[in-house]
C-alpha cells in the first residue's frame, strides 16, 4: 500500500501503509495521476513456460486472466478478497480500487465478467479493505467519513447489463476513516481496525456485530495497545489449554504484535505484546491453520536496514510467552506486504517480486522452501511499493487472485 512517490523514501518509511490522517481528508486519490509501470492488457489463458508467462517471470503458476486498472475506471488498486455463491458454485474476485469496490465473475476464467463497481461513499483513497462474510461484503477505507460499506453479494447473481454502478445496502458510520477490517466468521463479527487515533480506542479495534449483516451494532473495542494496522481474530483451537474456545486477537500494531482475549467484549484484556529486531512496520500476519505459529511481515524494514524479503515466523505454543522460532529471507529484496496461510502453503504479496509461494510443510523444523511465484510487475525486484498489493488463494478450484497496484487483477493458478 503506497505513499506515492514524491514523498515515498520520507513519509511513508514513518508511517508504514498507514493514512493516519485521522480522518482529515487525505484522499490520496492519484485521480489525475496515469497508473504507473502498466504493461499491455494481456488476457486469457498464458501458460508458465520456460519461466515467463507472457511478459511476466513466472515459476510453476499460470496466468488465466487478468482485467486492468483501465477496463475498471480507476487510477491505482489495493485490497482484494474473493466469494464463492454457495448456492451457484460461482467464484468472484472483489477488488479494491482508488475509488471504489469491483466485483468480477471469475467462474469462467476463458471469459472474465465485470460485473459493475460500488462507489466511494466519499471521495477516493488508495487505501481501501474487502471482507466477507455470510454472503456480504464489508468494505472500509481510509477516505474521510466513509465509514463500513455493507454490500449483498447475492445481488451479483443477477446482473443483466455489467458493468454496473451498485450502491451499498447498508452503511455503518460507528468511525470514518479505516484502514482495515477484520472478520472471525465463526462469531459473526467484525473488527474494523487503523480509525483516528484519537478516537475511543486510540485507532485499535473497533467491535461491531454483524450476525444480521444488513444492521451492524457496536459492540465496543479495544483500545490498550494502541493503533492497529491489521488484525487477524480467530476462535482459537491451538496448542495452550489455558486459551481454547476463546475469541483471540491478533493486531499488527506499528512498532509490535499484540496478543488480546477479545471473547467478552464488555471486557477485552491483554494477554501477550511481542517485539523484534530490527523493526520497520510491524505490517500483517497470519497464523498457520493448527494455531500454532503466526508468520509476520514488516513492511519497511527491507528498505530500513538492507534484507532480502523478511518473513518472521514466531512460535504460539503459549501465548502468554510468544517466541520468534526462525526467519525466512526471500531471494529478493522486493519489500512484503499481505500474506495468508492455507493448508502448508503461505501465499506472500511481495510487491514488486509478485506473488511468493512459500512451503510450510516443515515449518516446525524451520525448514521454509519457495516452491513457486507469479511477478506481475515485471520491471524490476526492487524495495518499494509497485506491484502486488494482495492475494486471496483460498477458493477451492485452486484459483488464486492477485490485486496488483498498478496493473490491476490477475488470476492465476499452479501450472498442471
Amino acid at each position: 500500500m503506497k505513499r506515492f512517490f514524491a514523498f515515498l523514501l520520507g513519509t511513508f518509511l514513518f508511517f508504514g501503509c498507514s493514512n493516519d490522517d485521522n480522518g482529515n481528508g487525505d484522499d490520496g486519490s492519484m485521480d489525475n495521476q496515469a497508473p504507473q509501470g502498466n504493461i499491455d492488457d494481456t488476457v486469457g489463458f498464458t501458460p508458465c513456460e520456460n519461466g515467463t508467462a507472457g511478459p511476466f517471470a513466472c515459476d510453476g503458476y499460470d496466468l488465466l486472466g487478468r482485467i486492468s486498472l483501465s477496463d475498471f475506471g480507476a487510477n491505482s488498486g489495493n485490497d482484494i478478497w474473493g466469494w464463492t455463491d454457495s448456492s451457484t458454485g460461482k467464484e468472484y474476485a472483489l477488488m479494491g480500487l482508488d475509488n471504489g469496490t469491483a466485483f468480477i465473475d471469475i467462474s469462467d476464467t476463458e471469459n472474465l465478467i465485470y460485473l459493475g463497481k460500488l462507489p466511494t461513499t466519499t471521495v477516493a483513497s488508495i487505501w481501501r479493505d474487502v471482507k466477507v462474510f455470510n454472503d456480504h461484503a464489508f468494505i472500509v477505507s481510509e477516505a474521510n467519513g466513509h465509514g463500513m460499506q455493507v454490500f449483498d453479494l447475492t445481488r451479483l447473481r443477477n446482473v443483466a447489463s455489467p458493468p454496473q454502478t451498485f450502491e451499498e445496502d447498508a452503511i455503518y458510520t460507528g468511525f470514518g476513516n479505516a484502514h482495515n477490517v477484520v472478520i472471525n466468521e465463526d462469531t459473526g463479527f467484525a473488527y474494523p481496525v487503523g480509525t483516528a487515533r484519537d478516537d475511543a480506542f486510540n485507532g485499535g479495534a473497533h467491535f461491531v456485530d454483524v450476525q444480521d449483516p444488513k444492521n451492524p451494532v457496536p459492540a465496543g473495542g479495544y483500545g490498550a495497545n494502541g493503533y492497529s494496522h491489521d488484525a487477524q481474530v480467530v476462535t482459537y483451537n491451538g496448542p495452550d489449554p489455558d486459551y481454547s474456545g476463546r475469541e483471540i486477537y491478533i493486531g499488527a500494531n506499528e512498532n509490535r504484535i499484540i496478543v488480546a482475549d477479545v471473547t467478552d467484549k464488555a471486557n477485552p484484556s491483554e494477554i501477550a505484546t511481542v517485539q523484534y529486531g530490527n523493526i520497520g512496520y510491524t505490517h500483517q500476519g497470519w497464523f498457520t491453520e493448527d494455531h500454532t505459529y503466526f508468520i509476520l511481515g514488516d513492511e519497511t524494514d527491507e528498505i530500513n536496514f538492507g534484507f532480502q524479503s523478511r518473513t518472521l515466523i514466531f512460535d504460539f505454543t503459549d501465548l502468554d510467552e510468544p517466541v520468534l522460532h526462525h526467519t525466512y529471507l526471500g531471494p529478493t529484496s522486493a519489500t512484503d506486504h499481505n500474506g495468508y496461510v492455507k493448508g502448508d502453503q503461505f501465499f506472500l504479496a511481495n510487491y514488486t517480486a509478485g506473488i511468493r509461494v512459500l512451503d510450510i510443510s516443515d515449518i516446525a523444523n524451520s525448514n521454509i522452501v519457495e516452491e513457486g511465484f507469479f511477478d506481475t510487475y515485471p520491471e524490476s525486484d526492487t524495495p518499494g511499493f509497485d506491484g502486488v498489493w494482495s492475494v486471496y488463494p483460498f477458493f477451492e478450484s485452486g484459483k488464486i487472485v492477485v490485486s496488483d497496484t498498478n496493473s490491476g487483477l490477475f488470476v492465476i493458478r499452479k501450472s498442471d
